[in-house]
């Protein structure tokens, strides 16, 4: 079974930790106040402060995309050979009008260039935080997306993600983040613009 570090207490951190420790994983929450304890407590994990030692296999980045860097120059080879999952959606909050990272690349990579002995995936950024909880998007249920070049990577990710009873799609490799986080981007358009709920989202069915 993995073990699971989620670097993040806001709504997707507590979404993705919940996922995990449903399907059997040790949970490792990581912050920088008293919602980390809170969240382990809730999942029957352990808590520890940014900085600290990370106890997963599976480092969950539940962070906006600003604090990439700031974590990889945080942890830096402590995360090589770890299987680093970013959620990130690279928006330009200011305007909410693109994406900031270039035409041709995305968030991911770029922490893949950060952290280059880590294996990096791309996933849960086309999910909303309400429909990883409840496991379905509408009337379909809630399938999460990953992107990646490593396949046993992805492998581990999908184990305890499905363990917790969602289904998994893979897009291919990280060169793929791209589009995914355009497509989370989207969503969050349709989220801001009232015409989708921030409980619904696009669904992905097979």
């Amino acid at each position: 079974m993995s073990t699971v570090t989620v670097i993040g207490a806001g709504n997707m951190g507590s979404a993705i930790a919940g996922i995990a420790a449903k399907g059997g994983a040790a949970v490792q929450i990581v912050g920088r106040d008293e919602r980390a304890a809170q969240l382990a407590a809730q999942v029957g994990g352990t808590a520890a402060t940014v900085g600290d030692a990370l106890t997963g296999d599976v480092v969950v980045l539940a962070v906006p995309y600003p604090a990439l860097a700031e974590l990889a120059g945080v942890y830096g080879a402590q995360l090589d050979g770890k299987v680093v999952v970013d959620i990130s959606n690279p928006v330009d909050f200011e305007t909410f009008d693109g994406l900031v990272v270039p035409a041709d690349g995305s968030a991911a990579q770029e922490l893949a260039t950060l952290l280059p002995g880590a294996r990096i995936v791309k996933a849960f950024n086309t999910n909303f935080a309400a429909s990883l909880a409840s496991g379905a998007v509408g009337d379909a249920p809630t399938r999460v997306i990953l992107a990646g070049d490593d396949d046993e990577a992805k492998a581990l990710v999908r184990g305890f993600v499905e363990a917790g009873g969602l289904a998994v799609a893979d897009a291919g490799s990280l060169k793929r983040a791209r589009e995914l986080e355009a497509f989370g981007f989207l969503q969050m358009v349709l989220a801001v613009r009232e015409q989708i709920a921030w409980t619904g989202g696009f669904a992905v069915v097979s």
